[in-house]
């Protein structure tokens, strides 16, 4: 049973009502992967996913949020602040290391997720950015999720 951490763009792709083709596209995949794989895995979340959900801008909210309750909210401890610092300093990651993608990746290091999930394509699920990560989590003595989108992450 693989860990798998949730990143929040997941979560708004399976409750997102907007219909152009590639919201569309996100939230099929989103949802038949959440249906048809997530018993199949140890699913994880930092609370950073459920700050990020429970902004009042945060279009849906309260139905990702329902999606969050059956999933397992890692504890964000000094490893995982250090962690997100250094990925930023870095260039991992984009700042600030307080919030945001830094911390999301962090807290899958941190706890040894084997995969994060995501839509963010620019920042996280992005090739030419993973073999960076791997050689700085090399560095620190780390194994970093291999980062990708729900569309990829079949039979994991």
């Amino acid at each position: 049973m693989a860990r798998v951490y949730l990143e929040t763009s997941f979560f708004s792709a399976c409750v997102s009502n907007r219909e152009d083709a590639a919201s569309a596209y996100r939230r099929e995949q989103s949802r038949e992967w959440w249906t048809k794989q997530r018993d199949r895995h140890e699913l994880l979340i930092s609370p950073e996913v459920l700050t990020e959900l429970s902004n009042p801008a945060y279009p849906r909210r309260e139905l990702a949020m329902e999606m969050t309750a059956e999933v397992a909210v890692l504890p964000l401890s000094a490893e995982v602040r250090g962690l997100a610092k250094i990925l930023v300093s870095e260039k991992v990651m984009p700042g600030p290391a307080g919030s945001g993608d830094a911390v999301h990746v962090a807290a899958a290091i941190a706890h040894h997720a084997e995969y994060l999930l995501s839509w963010n394509v620019r920042h996280l699920a992005n090739i030419n950015k993973l073999e960076h990560l791997r050689v700085i989590c090399q560095r620190l003595g780390y194994m970093p999720p291999l980062i990708t989108t729900p569309e990829v992450a079949w039979g994991t």
